[in-house]
């Protein structure tokens, strides 16, 4: 196989049955061209409102008259103006009674499953309870909960009464829960007494009563009892909050009706509550898990995340296309390396989502997924959170079937979506990203702010999508919204990330744009660097940083994590070699130095913007949140590392 040959591309029979291909013949009532996915992409950009009009029809949201993009201005677009419809409505609605609703996967615990039925009553109940609780519309509810059915559930209710839901997992210390939730003043807190990960029972009713002592809006607690612990006198169990029968009397609220808040990193300073309407998550979801992921009844749809994480919220969309969606309360590398192949050959998951993090775990772990496991049930492997090096791309091929779709994705929390991805109509190449998704008009601004094609630039999206954020909390001015998003580019959404939309149409990731290396005025992406070093044995993972030094100068160190292993000059050696041949000479970094580790955010991205500032000389504290920060402990190993050179 040459490197311009794709790793998978789509039979004939991929093309016929594709969910997008039925949509592409409905949506010529609407004006779309008869054609392949490029026509029905520049379709979508060129003519927004007739493009959602179709979504909104196809499937097939409700009676609506009046205009699609009432004003297209960014921001601020108004979206069907005078819709009313409810988030929950529409998951509910595509309940399939042949077929589970969840499967509850948990380390050591036997597989559930969720019914629909089951799904529903809950759901009901709990709203009832809420409403008794006094919980109204437009009123906060917050979870502390692990991947389990229940947190689909209170989501569920919650939205059900036009209330706002925002959670994050157990994962977090109670302050760095407090950072993010005591923003909101919820009214009910819900909760598990704990979780499992890595092979162990992880009690958490300590950290629920610190938590909701933080927040004194609080008035109710309810506990998820996950591990069988007493639920304390003072809080309420999940249980008795979902026993009683109630009917289903889900509220319809205005389109842009907030639906859930979700929060940025918080890597420098507090974390932004993003909020999201109903009618933009619903058309966004819709169209990303049916007719991009081409999701429908019958698919098991697995996605390895935490309800801190917008992926959370973006698997609960299976359950709009029928789908059974797999919650998981555990570890992806237990009991083995290979444990979330394990998971998903024994539930017969026929779309997985994972990260390339995982996956070149895997290959340095030695796992063959196809050799240990039965995968004939899969379909698709998602892939997001960052860059897929192509010699990862390439080993999934051999090692899990050269049948199986890569999909890769790139978007984010602020849309709770992703603006580029995989359709089952387009082929897919190693180390890219196969396609803009449809109704994002994304675009890659060069030096002069102008599209460019097969060229690094900034990514952009030029005209509004329903999912864009209705605001930011406690933001009433819009400024920081603004600020965030359209301070660049005045009308134009700059997301923060170099991509190359290439000749044949697929889009590279580089990296953040606020971390680019620029030496000598030549623009590099830091993701390059990583596909190239983190495929080295003994390299565990790596940070690349460009610092400007006070004299004018540039100093470009990569630390890498060597785990027990030494970093021999041999080591060293063969890293410049390797950047030298598959990169470029410019991509060598003047130092190469040994560290305990790379910190990340909770979602998994590498903190290389607060870390170049660190090393700059800013005050830690000032420039990073420590509760956002997987291991926080290693901030102080880079400053103490500043403190030396500096000597």
């Amino acid at each position: 196989m040459s490197a311009t040959d794709p790793l998978w591309e789509p039979t004939r029979n991929d093309i016929e049955t594709a969910r997008i291909t039925e949509f592409a013949r409905f949506a010529t009532r609407f004006g779309a061209p008869a054609g392949d996915y490029d026509q029905l992409w520049a379709w979508s950009v060129a003519d927004v409102s007739r493009f959602w009009a179709a979504v909104w029809a196809y499937f097939d949201l409700g009676q609506y008259e009046g205009p699609v993009l009432a004003d297209a201005e960014m921001p601020g677009a108004q979206w069907f103006p005078g819709a009313a419809l409810n988030y929950a409505e529409v998951v509910l609605r595509s309940a399939d009674d042949n077929r589970p609703a969840i499967r509850d996967l948990a380390e050591g615990r036997a597989p559930r499953d969720v019914t629909w039925e089951r799904v529903r009553f809950e759901v009901a109940s709990l709203a009832q309870t809420l409403r008794e609780m006094g919980v109204r519309q437009g009123d906060r509810v917050a979870g502390y909960l692990p991947n389990i059915p229940e947190a689909v559930i209170a989501l569920l209710a919650t939205a059900s009464i036009g209330a706002i839901w925002a959670a994050c997992g157990q994962d977090y210390a109670p302050s760095a829960a407090v950072s993010r939730l005591g923003q909101l003043e919820p009214k009910v807190l819900i909760s598990a007494d704990g979780y499992v990960y890595g092979g162990k029972d992880h009690q958490k009713l300590g950290a629920v009563a610190e938590l909701a002592a933080a927040l004194p809006s609080v008035k109710y607690v309810l506990v998820v009892q996950r591990l069988g612990l007493e639920v304390p006198e003072h809080m309420d169990a999940w249980e008795s909050a979902t026993s009683q029968p109630a009917s289903h009397a889900i509220a319809s609220v205005p389109f842009s009706h907030p639906l859930w808040i979700v929060f940025s990193s918080g890597t420098t300073g507090l974390p932004k509550g993003i909020v999201h309407g109903h009618g933009g998550v619903v058309l966004e979801h819709l169209k990303q898990a049916a007719l991009h992921l081409d999701l429908g009844r019958g698919d098991t749809f697995f996605w390895f995340t935490s309800p801190s994480w917008m992926m959370w919220n973006f698997l609960v969309a299976g359950m709009m296309t029928g789908s059974t969606i797999v919650t998981y309360d555990g570890s992806p590398a237990h009991p083995s390396a290979g444990g979330l192949w394990q998971l998903a050959a024994e539930s017969k998951t026929t779309f997985l989502g994972t990260s390339p993090g995982y996956v070149l775990g895997c290959i340095k772990d030695g796992v063959h997924p196809s050799d240990s496991y039965d995968l004939s049930a899969l379909r698709s492997i998602g892939i997001t959170g960052a860059t897929l090096p192509s010699s990862s791309a390439e080993w999934l091929v051999t090692n899990v079937g050269p049948d199986k779709q890569i999909c890769s994705i790139s978007g984010g929390t602020d849309v709770v979506s992703a603006f580029v991805g995989p359709a089952r109509t387009v082929p897919v190449w190693a180390g890219e990203i196969s396609r803009p998704c449809l109704g994002a008009a994304v675009e890659a601004f060069g030096a002069d702010d102008r599209p460019v094609r097969g060229a690094v630039g900034e990514l952009v999206i030029t005209k509004p999508l329903p999912s864009m954020p209705v605001s930011f909390w406690n933001d009433p001015t819009g400024e920081r919204y603004r600020e965030a998003y359209f301070s660049e580019y005045p009308g134009v959404w700059r997301h923060g990330d170099w991509i190359t939309i290439t000749e044949r149409g697929t889009v590279e990731m580089h990296g953040r744009s606020d971390s680019t290396l620029n030496r000598h005025g030549i623009r590099m992406g830091s993701a390059d660097i990583y596909q190239v070093v983190e495929q080295l044995g003994p390299v565990r993972e790596a940070l690349i940083l460009g610092i400007d030094l006070p004299d004018g100068g540039y100093w470009m160190p990569l630390f890498v994590d060597v785990g027990e292993s030494e970093l021999t000059d041999y080591l060293k050696a063969e890293i410049v070699g390797a950047i030298r041949t598959d990169l470029s000479p410019r991509h060598v970094p003047d130092e190469i130095i040994a560290a305990p580790g790379i910190p990340h955010t909770r979602t998994g991205k590498k903190l290389e913007v607060p870390l170049k500032r660190i090393l700059q000389g800013a005050d830690p504290e000032k420039t990073v949140d420590a509760n956002s920060i997987d291991q926080p402990q290693l901030l102080q190993w880079y400053q103490q590392f500043r403190r030396q050179g500096s000597e």
